[in-house]
């Protein structure tokens, strides 16, 4: 009985322990996840400090808790083009923010009508006598036409800056897939659809070598302008017309060439940038030690500097990433989330309706999905005003064309009104492997799609055929919201990619302006006076566990200032080379049916993993075919 107690007493020790050590963790997680959320009280008199470690984004994805714990991989930083444009906005007019600076050595880039509108946010702080400093090890092209608006512009002395302009190589599988006997079975409309390209071809085609040399041709013209404006001693011929020889010029120097261009104001390291910046701003009472100043950080500038909300709600709708089926999201554009929030929206008295585009399209069901949603909008009778970030285009403009008013920046792109699906088919795979497909029929649709054996002329005619009647589609919605016969709206698509301003003068777009022209727009097309509205951007709201899960997987390493010169470029580049082959595959083995999707058009965050879609099991040639077209 005694040897009997003293177990008892011990495994209700061990389960007191436990108990305790489990509310120690949970109370230890509690209180990390409590600081690691923002505060108001965090604001104090200095400089505003930006640190732009990742990409510009119309809207942040959603981390996966899950996935990246247990890939002990931090998430690389999206920050909302709006954030940043509300902090410049409210820095502008607040007397305790002294100068603002932005620390671009872990920049990624953003489109460039984001980069524009930042840019011009930075225009309003320096109109409100403030300093706008940045600092980068390296600057490329998105880092310059963001960098170019500031006041003081500095380059660590072991960097430089370097301009390549728009452009660069697609890969192509053709040869490959031919070689290993797979089929790769096109069925598309469009002359400049080139999303298939890279499976059928080796090389380019003429009509898609015209295509990208009239969009990235306006997109640069765009760009330098947009520079030269502001920073006119920057000498951009120089740069990009003889790089060898500017270099040459200053010994392999890059960071003396980029001040020798034009380029950047001063060379310095971060602790001398941080010593002129305390000059402005003033120093760090808690922190001397050197390139330190006083300052308050982008989370908690922003958890304090929260909007009002006058007068009536104005619905903005964001539809960000590729377009997909189902619920992915935010920053992939689930058709099925997007359609549910703009149907909760009806119950909440909406004075108008914004809608904003920034894809390069993707599923033709989902867009139909998101278009039909808006369109339930459109009959309560409010306005609705289409706002077109850096890309609308394909299944993005298909959404668009819901609007009563499209808005859209010169450097937008959109158009790609075409359609395509690919299917792979594996005859000569197995030929190869000596693997024969054989059986009875009693139809010619027997059996299929039939992906080892191939797909007789008829199912071929039949996929061609509703590939056909959705491009049609596409051409009508596409013609009844512009007001075009079909045959002009037939010029103006055939899958060809348009810039913004090409878009305006054809008449795909109707003026040009940002978010806040939109917002505008509509507020005045339902009778609502200046300052009596606000925007209400619908299913917004970022998990709390974000920032903590941030916290407790960036390593040392990420924390440190790491170099972005020429050499470390190409290894960020061969990174992306293997994430784009992975979404090329990816593309052609998926069941993604027929797509409206922009090869064409440069999407940022191109690291992200392919969304989620339905994955329900079909049965039957019809609903095997459905959902292949789908």
């Amino acid at each position: 009985m005694s040897f009997a107690g003293k177990v008892w007493r011990l495994l209700v020790g061990i389960k007191d322990g436990m108990v305790l050590l489990f509310m120690l963790l949970f109370f230890s997680l509690l209180f990390a996840a409590l600081s690691s959320r923002p505060s108001p009280g965090q604001i104090r008199e200095g400089a505003l400090l930006i640190e732009l470690d990742g990409y510009v984004v119309e809207e942040s994805s959603r981390i996966d808790p899950l996935q990246a714990l247990l890939t002990q991989t931090a998430p690389v930083g999206e920050y909302q083009a709006r954030d940043l444009v509300r902090a410049l906005d409210a820095a502008a007019d607040d007397n305790r923010i002294k100068a603002v600076v932005f620390d671009l050595t872990r920049f990624l880039g953003g489109g460039q009508v984001h980069l524009q509108a930042i840019g011009e946010a930075i225009d309003r702080v320096r109109a409100a006598d403030k300093p706008v400093l940045t600092y980068a090890v390296g600057y490329g092209d998105d880092g310059m036409l963001l960098a170019a608006h500031a006041s003081e512009i500095w380059v660590d002395p072991m960097g430089g800056a370097v301009i390549a302009g728009p452009g660069g190589s697609n890969l192509y599988y053709g040869e490959l897939l031919q070689k290993l006997g797979v089929n790769a079975r096109v069925y598309r409309v469009g002359t400049y659809k080139s999303a298939v390209e890279p499976y059928t071809r080796s090389s380019m085609s003429d009509e898609s070598r015209e295509n990208y040399a009239a969009l990235y041709g306006a997109l640069w013209e765009e760009w330098q302008a947009n520079v030269k404006k502001v920073r006119p001693q920057a000498d951009i011929a120089l740069v990009t017309g003889d790089p060898a020889g500017w270099v040459a010029a200053s010994k392999g120097d890059l960071a003396k060439a980029a001040r020798a261009a034009g380029l950047v104001d001063r060379l310095g390291s971060w602790e001398e940038f941080g010593s002129r910046v305390a000059e402005l701003a003033g120093e760090d009472p808690w922190n001397g030690e050197p390139g330190n100043f006083a300052a308050t950080e982008l989370a908690p500038w922003l958890a304090g500097t929260t909007p009002g909300t006058p007068g009536k709600p104005i619905g903005v709708i964001t539809i960000a990433g590729e377009i997909v089926d189902g619920d992915a999201g935010p920053g992939t554009a689930g058709g099925t989330r997007i359609a549910d929030l703009l149907d909760e929206a009806l119950d909440k008295d909406l004075a108008a309706l914004v809608v904003r585009v920034d894809s390069p399209g993707g599923s033709t069901f989902a867009s139909e999905e998101i278009r039909r949603a808006i369109l339930r909008h459109k009959a309560t009778g409010i306005p609705i005003a289409v706002s077109m970030s850096n890309l609308a285009a394909s299944g993005g403009y298909w959404v668009a064309s819901a609007g009563d008013r499209i808005f859209a920046q010169p450097e937008t792109i959109t158009g790609s009104i075409g359609v395509f699906a690919i299917v792979p088919t594996f005859e000569g795979t197995a030929a190869k492997l000596g693997i024969n497909a054989d059986g009875y029929q009693t139809g010619p649709l027997s059996g299929q799609p039939d992906l080892v054996a191939g797909f007789p002329p008829e199912v071929d005619a039949i996929l061609q055929a509703t590939t056909q009647n959705i491009y049609d589609r596409f051409l009508g919605i596409v013609a009844k919201s512009r007001g075009f016969d079909r045959a002009r709206a037939d010029t103006l698509a055939q899958g060809r990619v348009w810039d913004g301003g090409s878009a305006r003068q054809l008449g795909l777009v109707d003026q040009f302006g940002g978010i806040e022209d939109a917002l505008a727009w509509a507020a005045d097309k339902a009778g609502i006076k200046d300052g009596n509205w606000h925007a209400v951007y619908l299913g917004e709201g970022r998990n709390t566990y974000d920032s903590l899960i941030r916290q407790m997987l960036a390593s040392d390493a990420e924390q440190e200032r790491a170099p972005a010169g020429l050499f470390e470029l190409s290894a960020q580049r061969q990174t992306a080379l293997s994430t784009r082959i992975a979404g090329d595959l990816g593309r052609i083995s998926a069941r993604r049916g027929v797509q409206a999707y922009c090869l064409e058009c440069p999407v940022q965050s191109a690291g992200k993993a392919d969304a989620p879609t339905r994955d329900s099991a079909p049965t039957g040639l019809v609903a095997q075919l459905i959902d292949l077209l789908r």
